[in-house]
């Protein structure tokens, strides 16, 4: 206390000790130790509150206003755009191990390195405590968690993609658990960014609940609830026998007014969000989900209340809900965007650009180069925007429903040019988790830093952020559906098929007839065609819903490009993911290997029969 007292003010320090967590007293106080700042301010769930962090936000704290109110633009550093997957760490004692392919650091060893790097980084600043809930206050898949930061912009960010907090941390008692997050932009540039990107850390300590990050603002490693507190759950799920998920949450319109319930895992960049905001369709999240079960169904509820999109290609044909949003009036945040007379302007948003502007490398015209010698982007490749789903016009009526909603189907996608078909169901909940989820490649987008364009395993679409042995993760995914009276079922998607020419074989909306096929089958509407790895569409199922949805004649040349089934393709993904379990997971379930050998045999036995590529009529 006598460390609180000396630097929080009494009405600040009121508000702390209104909580009555002696656990948080104590986090705090080894925040203004370990930090130094000049002054502590604690947010509560009050609308001055928030109406003060907007304030200090647009004055210095990481954000400029825009033309339109309420909007705002922030920039992250050049050499800070993207979550550094290199530099996130676990922090593990000794006697902890969650295998080679799992980035890790000796505890010790790291909490003396990030702790260093944090020491007095708010000599001169304002430290900010606040409080957010994972899910819907009040219900059983709440999560309360406590940020501390520096950075005006990173508790504005989280205002808007999570729900108050303070109140809830009220009801915890002095045992209850809660996630914990200390950050610190460290030393900024003349435009506010951090500098010292080099020192970048972002480290987990899974045995405290807590995450460290310094040096760094871009909201994928500072925004501490989002896939850092996933990390934190996933660990907390395995325990407790339910799931943390990289899902979103979405409402599939059937026939008669019928909404079905869809959680989809896609790594970054690969249509997560645009498939949750299909236009006709409810959205109720786009990237995070917790899974429950209660009376033998599954139930599933969004972690947040916002989105952190990207926002490049966000136009007002393939994404009419959310570019109408980024126009309307309200609390928008954009990010790393290209900024000329109080507008921002991005990559494939349907009009003209300007050819000049401010933009995350400063002044910008066409022909500037970076550091490297690269021609500089107008708006960088992983550009965002962060708004509430209540500003969208699409957000389901249950979306807040701290009972959830039930999960009718399951959906896993990635970026794959030559082997998968668009869409196409598992045969069972073993199989789905197995050979559509645990089995996913998709090729590097610029959402996390390195080269795009790499082929790449990620399991479940959420390899980053497991905090457990993948063999563990994924026997908890399998595990799952025990007592589930008819478990959801999975399916695969894939959008960015090619032809020989290099030209995509999918339209942007045709990902909704997809969709809409996936519903009908849930509800048991329509049959299917058997491949050795699922069942795949009629044509004429899909034919009807490309005409009443799209207007489009969907023809049965267009069917066969995009069905047939390519063996050799298959049989070497398969090789390749089944390596990768062979010589990183140790603990990989047998199943999963059963399951590929299945799966091996089917496919030699329809190459024996067919050929190495089959058309869906020849099936």
């Amino acid at each position: 206390m006598s460390v609180l007292k000396e630097k929080i003010d009494p009405k600040n320090l009121e508000k702390l000790n209104a909580l009555g967590n002696a656990k948080l007293n104590a986090f705090v106080a080894d925040g203004i130790e370990l930090l130094n700042p000049d002054k502590v301010i604690v947010i509560t769930d009050s609308k001055e509150d928030l109406a003060m962090i907007r304030e200090m936000a647009k004055n210095g704290g990481g954000e400029t206003p825009l033309a339109t109110p309420g909007h705002t633009y922030h920039f992250d550093g050049p050499k800070d755009q993207g979550r550094d997957t290199f530099s996130t760490r676990y922090l593990l004692p000794k006697d902890m191990d969650l295998g080679e392919s799992l980035n890790s650091i000796d505890r010790q060893k790291g909490l003396d390195e990030v702790r260093g790097y944090l020491k007095d980084t708010m000599v001169g600043r304002t430290m900010l405590v606040c409080f957010w809930c994972l899910c819907p206050t009040g219900s059983d898949f709440a999560i309360s968690c406590a940020q501390i930061t520096d950075s005006p912009y990173v508790v504005h960010s989280e205002s808007i993609l999570y729900r108050p907090g303070y109140e809830q941390f009220k009801k915890l008692s002095e045992n209850d658990m809660f996630f914990r997050f200390m950050h610190s932009e460290g030393e900024t540039d003349e435009n506010g960014c951090s500098v010292q990107w080099e020192k970048r850390r972002v480290y987990i300590d899974l045995t405290r609940n807590m995450v460290y990050s310094v040096n760094t603002q871009y909201a994928g490693n500072t925004v501490g609830l989002k896939k850092l507190a996933l990390r934190l759950a996933i660990q907390k799920a395995s325990g407790e026998g339910w799931l943390a998920e990289h899902m979103f949450i979405m409402g599939a319109k059937g026939p008669g007014g019928r909404t079905t319930y869809f959680t989809g895992a896609f790594p970054s960049a690969c249509g997560k969000t645009s498939t949750a905001m299909l236009p006709g369709q409810t959205i109720i999240g786009d990237d995070i989900a917790y899974l429950r079960k209660r009376d033998g169904v599954m139930y599933t509820a969004n972690v947040e209340q916002g989105i952190f999109g990207i926002i490049g290609d966000v136009n007002p044909d393939d994404d009419p809900v959310i570019f109408e949003a980024l126009q309307t009036p309200g609390e928008v945040i954009f990010g790393n965007v290209l900024i000329k007379d109080g507008k921002p302007y991005w990559d494939g948003m349907g009009s003209d650009l300007p050819k000049s502007g401010v933009n995350f490398q400063g002044e910008w015209t066409p022909d500037k180069k970076d550091s490297d010698g690269n021609v500089v982007p107008p708006s960088h490749k992983n550009a965002r925007y962060t708004i509430r789903l209540d500003a969208l016009a699409n957000l389901d009526p249950e979306a807040n429903n701290p009972q959830g909603v039930p999960v009718g189907g399951v959906i896993y996608g990635g970026r794959d040019s030559d082997t998968q078909v668009p869409v196409e169901q598992a045969f069972d909940w073993a199989e789905g988790i197995i050979a559509k989820g645990a089995s996913i490649e998709s090729e590097t987008t610029a959402a996390t830093l390195g080269k795009a364009g790499v082929r790449k395993f990620c399991i479940m679409a959420n390899q980053d952020f497991v905090s457990i042995p993948l063999g563990q993760y994924i026997q908890n995914n399998l595990d799952f559906a025990a007592g589930v009276k008819n478990p959801p079922a999975i399916f695969s998607t894939n959008y960015f098929l090619k032809d020989e020419n290099n030209k995509f074989l999918n339209g942007k909306l045709d990902k909704m007839i997809w969709l809409l096929w996936a519903e009908l089958r849930v509800n048991g509407d329509v049959d299917a065609i058997k491949t050795p790895t699922g069942w795949i569409p009629k044509h004429e199922d899909l034919a009807p819903l490309f005409k009443e949805k799209l207007g489009k004649d969907y023809t049965k040349e267009d069917y066969i490009k995009q069905f047939t089934i390519r063996v050799p393709e298959l049989l070497a993904k398969y090789d390749r993911v089944e390596a990768i379990y062979r010589e990183k997971v140790a603990d990989t379930p047998q199943l999963v290997y059963d399951t590929f050998a299945n799966i091996r045999k089917r496919l030699k036995d329809l190459q024996a029969k067919k050929g190495d590529t089959v058309s869906p009529l020849d099936l």
